[in-house]
């Protein structure tokens, strides 16, 4: 229900002291990667990372291809499997594609990627259900969704309470993935959309995130996800599936975190051999010879001089580079 366009409609959950202490460590790691550029995500490093996530999503829902699989179809080449399978990947490509494009909270949006992801594999393809729907582990159901009568209007409410909602963006974008969940407003396809929108809302927050892998360490955890639906359900509230997602989102943005760092020690390390090589070389020929942005090496470089590893003699015109301590990073 809403009132004046503000909702009325409110997911039962509690936030915890495990759940607070994840916020708070989440919220520190990404403040730390956003501050320091030399932490944040490499291209090549997002574009692995955006394959992680279409692959584990999907193999979250029993779809067979492997990461080196995902990756061939990304690049054109032809693969062997089941066309269905491969129809899911060139499916979720172009849906993430269109990431910066979304708006979280827009009703279109959302009927517009299920179009995307669902494409050519089920009949009510960007529309919600129109029958009813059960989640089933083997034989057993584990969760009757509620009648496809109700799903425009609670997909609405939902849609309005994440609008509206001052909730912090790690609990909100949590609470809204598994309530979409318990709605199940799709035929088919539930699963991919929840963890894209989610991935949709925190990119409001703070853009990084379209580059986390978190479905990598939800697919190495996929029973403890089913679990913490089930315990939700059971619970009549958000709870557990909340402090599960975050624990998925820290150990996913602490890899980045170390991926990113030996990255940054590796470019610091390919700059103190070129030095080494050529006392001479230029800021533009480090960016072409390293292959990070002339910024990028500029920052490192202060860095380093700031650590009394490198020193400049001269001016820019004329002037040469010399090294002077290298323990921290070895020498050839």
């Amino acid at each position: 229900m809403e009132k004046s366009g503000v909702s009325t409609y409110s997911p039962p959950f509690t936030v915890t002291n495990e759940i607070t202490n994840l916020v708070i460590e989440i919220a520190e790691i990404i403040g730390h990667l956003s501050a320091n550029v030399n932490n944040l995500p490499t291209p090549k490093l997002r574009r692995q990372n955006r394959i992680k996530t279409i692959q584990s999503s999907l193999a979250i829902e029993n779809n067979s291809l492997s990461l080196e699989q995902v990756t061939d179809i990304i690049e054109g080449k032809r693969v062997l499997g089941a066309p269905v399978e491969i129809k899911e990947v060139k499916n979720a490509i172009d849906a993430y594609n269109l990431l910066f494009e979304l708006n979280p909270y827009n009703e279109a949006d959302l009927l517009r990627v299920h179009r995307l992801m669902t494409s050519g594999l089920v009949a009510e393809s960007g529309c919600y259900r129109t029958g009813g729907v059960g989640v089933f582990e083997g034989q057993k159901c584990i969760h009757l969704a509620p009648s496809a009568m109700r799903v425009p209007t609670l997909m609405s409410e939902l849609m309005l309470w994440a609008k509206t909602s001052k909730l912090h963006p790690l609990i909100k974008s949590c609470i809204f993935h598994y309530e979409l969940e318990f709605i199940h407003p799709f035929i088919d396809g539930n699963g991919r959309i929840g963890r894209m929108w989610q991935t949709l809302m925190l990119m409001q927050w703070n853009p990084i995130f379209a580059w986390v892998p978190v479905e990598t360490i939800v697919k190495e955890h996929q029973q403890d996800y089913y679990d913490a639906i089930v315990q939700s359900d059971k619970e009549g509230q958000s709870t557990a599936f909340v402090a599960f997602m975050l624990r998925c989102m820290l150990s996913a943005l602490r890899e980045i975190q170390k991926s990113s760092q030996e990255s940054s020690q590796k470019s610091d390390q390919k700059i103190i051999e070129a030095m080494r090589h050529n006392p001479l070389i230029s800021i533009r020929e480090l960016h072409e010879v390293i292959g990070l942005s002339e910024s990028g090496v500029k920052k490192i470089i202060g860095q380093l001089r700031g650590k009394g590893i490198i020193k400049r003699v001269g001016g820019a015109k004329g002037g040469h580079w010399v090294i002077i301590d290298t323990d921290d990073y070895g020498s050839s």
